[in-house]
């Protein structure tokens, strides 16, 4: 049997890591990204340049056994401050920085897919890792992050929606704040023990939790859940 290739973004750390290694402990073959390449299954890239997506899928192509890609996993994400006081032209480049690298670089990637698996006239599935805060929203420093993530869910919806038919399945997670070092200073900033308690389950996501959903989906979820955006907040926010 032909072992499937998954390319994975954000792949270094955290949540995308731990991705990767769910992955791999299921015999897939999974080429990873990161900012700068962290071993020889990573493809190293800087989502704000504008020609990445393209280079990263390219190469991704290049290095899968059979020229194939069988799942994208959209992971790679920033999270900074923006605040509103800032210079005009600082917030503006922090909001274009994090939509490119949050919403953008997943449609590019999302589209090669798309097209790759139509061309080729076979299913593929794809994985997008969005946020809690593409609901609920998130801090006045962070239009710019719940914003993007919002945009992967209609995303996400409008891929599942239209693509269906072509055996192409789109899933889409979002998790609360999850124990990485980017939720971790978020959570310090912001008081740390204070927002626990606006989580029932009393503790934040862990990567290996998210890491289990996203192997669900990118392996066994049925078809007929295509369109399916799977929660991961401790009942933070329930909808």
């Amino acid at each position: 049997m032909t072992k499937l290739t998954a390319l994975v973004t954000g792949s270094s750390r955290g949540i995308g890591a731990a991705i990767a290694s769910a992955l791999r402990e299921r015999g897939v073959r999974v080429i990873g990204h990161a900012t700068s390449a962290t071993d020889a299954e990573t493809i190293a890239a800087d989502l704000t340049d504008p020609t990445a997506p393209s280079a990263i899928w390219e190469e991704a192509l290049a290095r899968s056994a059979h020229g194939r890609i069988d799942l994208l996993v959209n992971n790679a994400g920033q999270f900074s401050a923006n605040p509103i006081s800032l210079s005009d032209i600082q917030w503006l480049d922090n909001w274009e920085d994090t939509l490119r690298i949050n919403l953008t670089a997943a449609a590019e990637l999302s589209r090669h897919a798309v097209k790759h698996w139509q061309d080729e006239q076979r299913s593929g599935r794809i994985v997008h890792i969005a946020s809690r805060a593409a609901y609920r929203g998130d801090s006045p420093e962070h239009w710019h992050y719940a914003a993007a993530k919002a945009g992967m869910i209609g995303l996400h919806k409008t891929i599942a929606r239209h693509y269906a038919r072509d055996g192409i399945m789109s899933y889409a997670i979002c998790p609360g704040f999850t124990d990485t070092a980017m939720a971790g200073d978020y959570l310090a900033s912001r008081g740390g023990a204070g927002l626990l308690a606006d989580i029932p389950l009393g503790r934040v996501a862990t990567p290996d939790e998210i890491a289990s959903m996203a192997v669900y989906c990118g392996l066994d979820a049925p078809e007929s859940m295509t369109g399916a955006v799977l929660d991961a907040n401790g009942a933070s926010y329930v909808r």
